[in-house]
């Protein structure tokens, strides 16, 4: 079982994919580093949040294309 993410989480990377969707990959490393020039002000908890779910939603995208 995965953790839940909260609707802050949600609201959050749901804006930031859709302002950056084709920069975003598949890989959650990449993701970091796009969040850490896009959001300066984030914590280093709630990036990796952000980043994580964005990875989940971009591999979401990828499966449904097909």
């Amino acid at each position: 079982m995965g953790r839940i993410k909260t609707k802050l989480i949600k609201a959050l990377t749901n804006e930031v994919y859709e302002k950056y969707k084709d920069e975003f990959t598949t890989d959650f490393t990449a993701n970091k580093r796009i969040l850490d020039s896009v959001q300066d002000d984030a914590s280093k908890k709630l990036r990796n949040t952000i980043a994580g779910y964005a990875t989940r939603k971009k591999k979401a995208d990828i499966k449904n294309q097909l």
